[in-house]
């Protein structure tokens, strides 16, 4: 049986216009540089460059003059530059100032390459050098080989039509851990810092010690039970002590340095922070940005058009269409890019004005995400991809805006105080503790409460973690 039924019903969409602007706030100076060039080349559309402004451009509309029959199209809006101020169809994103036309980048031997260039060293067949070269693939960045033999042989069957067995794979990755960093190919700690130490002088009696303790006593070293080495090994604490300082200068991650120095790990800052007598300024990063404009050319070529009423011409005016209304949309979401960044970071420098004006991170106020969008009038949504992505140039270095949003605690006084300020006084004791006697979390919480700060063992364990300090027993030292 039909019915006929009256439904009310509120649903909320984004139009491609906000979609866009989401991306657009969340991108980084250097990421927002590499899409507005992406844009350029595909958008015919939108060009980069400035145009003269016209001072004899009036501010009222004028009529209409053309219309496009095709499809009820209206092109005024696109054609009709005398009622639109110049300054209008491009983004004016810097001044001169801000230009920097040079982007700095790393160049060098990767990691793997380096390790690859060394095989001609060893003394290998053709198939055991393709062995050598797949294996040298399989080392993670930090220089261990994650595989067993038996994956290795898999893989290799698989993917390079090699049919080996798990003898001569390992054969070969002795080979590889032969290679310099020394400790590359390793499977676990253990055999890393092994193979580090089998190429010192065995006959020294520290590095004799220290190779004994890594072979057969790796789980006491681990955890740190300093008393039972001591019996194992049958030596005194001084001689321990040597052995143990030795280890501690092995490189745990042999593929780390190299790595680290083959990445780009230059920060761009996305806004610049001055301090004049005792007032904060605070400008966007408008480096090396272009001003954009909506392309006269195309513009003209939908006048042309416009003229013609041939519907053979409604496939050509509604593809330039789009490209203008693509172009436009744009410069509008760089625009409203700009006024979310300029709202949002001067709402935090306003709420951590004491911190910015001296430096010191105890004086950091406890703030949430929704504090700030309470006072830009904005979703949470928006403010988090600002705070996720964005860093500030400050006079006490570049700073990423999520690490000023903390939780806020009471003291005995019953004032807030930021988790940063927490962590900086508990970064402190632990610095100041007797190593052979390190502070347990109950009693850093103890000595927290008689400075007036009320924290929990508990969240003196979960801010611990956050600074990635290890439990007490870990911390001892002979």
């Amino acid at each position: 049986m039909l019915k006929q039924n009256l439904q009310i019903k509120l649903s909320q969409k984004l139009s491609p216009q906000q979609i866009q602007l989401m991306k657009m706030i969340q991108l980084s100076t250097l990421e927002l540089e590499q899409k507005i060039e992406s844009e350029i080349a595909e958008n015919p559309a939108l060009e980069s460059g400035k145009e003269p402004l016209n001072s004899e451009i009036s501010g009222t509309e004028l009529e209409e003059t053309e219309k496009i029959t095709t499809d009820e199209i209206d092109i005024d809006q696109y054609l009709s530059d005398d009622e639109i101020p110049t300054y209008k169809l491009y983004a004016n994103n810097f001044i001169n100032n801000d230009e920097d036309h040079t982007i700095p980048f790393s160049g060098g031997l990767t990691f793997h390459q380096y390790l690859s260039q060394q095989i001609v060293n060893l003394i290998l067949s053709d198939n055991e050098i393709q062995i050598a070269e797949f294996i040298i693939g399989s080392i993670d960045e930090s220089g261990y080989l994650r595989r067993s033999n038996e994956e290795l042989v898999d893989d290799l069957a698989f993917t390079q039509n090699l049919f080996v067995d798990t003898l001569l794979v390992e054969k070969i990755i002795k080979s590889v851990q032969s290679l310099d960093p020394v400790g590359v190919g390793a499977r676990s700690l253990q055999e890393c810092l092994k193979l580090q130490l089998e190429k010192k002088d065995i006959n020294r009696p520290e590095v004799n010690h220290a190779l004994i303790i890594i072979k057969n006593y790796f789980n006491e070293f681990s955890h740190k039970h300093y008393k039972k080495l001591q019996d194992r090994l049958g030596i005194d604490q001084e001689k321990l002590r040597i052995a143990l300082d030795l280890i501690s200068k092995l490189n745990p991650k042999p593929g780390g340095a190299l790595t680290s120095n083959n990445q780009n790990t230059q920060i761009v800052p996305d806004f610049i922070l001055t301090i004049e007598e005792g007032n904060l300024y605070v400008k966007l990063n408008r480096r090396n940005e272009p001003q954009l404009k909506v392309s006269n050319t195309y513009k003209d070529m939908l006048s042309g058009y416009s003229k013609s009423e041939s519907k053979s011409n409604k496939d050509a005016i509604q593809f330039i269409k789009q490209k203008l209304d693509s172009a436009q949309w744009f410069i509008d979401a760089i625009r409203q890019r700009y006024q979310t960044l300029t709202l949002t970071i001067n709402a935090i420098l306003d709420h951590q004005r004491e911190y910015f004006l001296s430096g010191d991170e105890k004086k950091l106020k406890p703030m949430i995400l929704k504090d700030i969008a309470d006072k830009v009038n904005m979703d949470i949504s928006t403010i988090s991809r600002v705070a996720n992505s964005k860093y500030i140039d400050t006079p006490y270095g570049t700073k990423l805006l999520k690490t000023f949003f903390s939780e806020g605690l009471k003291n005995k006084e019953g004032e807030d105080v930021s988790s940063i300020e927490i962590k900086k006084i508990l970064e402190q004791f632990i610095l100041d503790e007797n190593k052979k006697k390190p502070l347990t979390d109950q009693i850093l919480s103890a000595m927290m409460k008689k400075k007036g700060y009320i924290v929990a063992r508990r969240t003196i364990a979960k801010y611990r973690e956050q600074l990635e300090i290890p439990v007490a027993r870990l911390r001892k030292e002979l």
